[in-house]
């Protein structure tokens, strides 16, 4: 077992976060998590040796304090849409953001960053992909002892792929698909959070970049039909054309929430296939969706669910 660290996470309360400080703290780390309203991240801080503390991670005094005497700072804030269409949101949240942390440990004398950023990182015209790519950047030139984890799609409990697609299965008798065709290769997150782990405990993984993805590629279509076929529904998709898909973008930056948006329908110009497999170079078995997916929406009652996800929980990730 690797020696007990003290690790402070921002962006720790999101889907993933949750995920990665549950495989830390079982690693025997202890665990802290920057959030902006800590009564409203309950499941977090049920965890064993996980502290969550309210602050403001965009005030560096405040980030400052909060990271001294940490071993490692773990940095997974990311946003899919931003208010409006300027690309400020995107800017704040992953470059800005991304120069206070680096700031902030490099005033504490805190050498191990982690960082997240995405396949196709700095490609093409959307402020998603191109922040991402300022974010790395930053990182490279920190300073710091780095590693960049560049993820496909994350897959696993309430996600926002198969989950956020049944969910708007269900509601519609017919799904209208931008960039049906553009290919992914959806992974486990229980797999991404042991690759953090995994960069927390080796030393080895200091000044690279691992690109993350699981077993089977798919594209956008086959995942949609997938989750139709394991909620046992009968729903139409249909794939668009370009220009449809541009214009139902385009409808979509109005709609509240913003379910879908023309800077995403920029960053699906692009598959989402790692080149290089990260999840390999650390050891660690890639989860077929097959495993888990079914489970998640298909027909089977609640306990059973519940206790495979127990069992898998407690396997040895690598």
């Amino acid at each position: 077992m690797s020696t007990a660290k003290s690790i402070v996470m921002l962006g720790g309360t999101g889907f993933v976060g949750c995920h990665v400080a549950a495989r830390l703290v079982a690693d025997g780390h202890r665990v802290k998590v920057l959030s902006r309203n800590r009564e409203a991240k309950r499941e977090v801080a049920v965890l064993p040796d996980v502290q969550v503390v309210s602050c403001d991670v965009y005030d560096r005094a405040t980030l400052g304090r909060q990271v001294a005497g940490a071993d490692a700072v773990i940095n997974l804030v990311g946003i899919l849409n931003e208010p409006g269409s300027s690309g400020r949101g995107f800017r704040r949240a992953h470059v800005d953001l991304t120069g206070h942390a680096v700031e902030a440990c490099r005033a504490q004398g805190v050498a191990r960053f982690i960082q997240t950023s995405a396949l196709n990182a700095g490609r093409g015209d959307s402020h998603y992909l191109r922040t991402r790519g300022e974010a790395e950047a930053v990182v490279e030139r920190s300073g710091l002892q780095w590693t960049i984890f560049r993820p496909s799609v994350i897959f696993g409990p309430n996600d926002g792929l198969f989950f956020r697609f049944a969910s708007l299965l269900r509601l519609l008798p017919v799904l209208p698909l931008a960039r049906a065709r553009t290919r992914f290769a959806p992974v486990y997150v229980g797999d991404v959070a042991a690759a953090y782990a995994r960069a927390v405990a080796d030393p080895a993984t200091i000044g690279r970049h691992y690109e993350l993805g699981g077993p089977r590629v798919m594209t956008l279509a086959e995942i949609v039909r997938y989750t139709r076929d394991q909620l046992g529904l009968k729903r139409a998709i249909v794939p668009l054309p370009d220009p449809l898909g541009r214009l139902q973008a385009f409808a979509s930056d109005f709609v509240p929430g913003k379910p879908f948006s023309t800077d995403n329908f920029r960053s699906l110009a692009f598959d989402s296939i790692p080149h290089d497999d990260g999840l390999a170079a650390l050891g660690i078995a890639k989860t077929p969706i097959d495993a888990i997916v079914p489970y998640l929406l298909g027909h089977r009652d609640r306990q059973h669910q519940l206790d495979r996800f127990r069992r898998l929980a407690a396997r040895p990730r690598g």
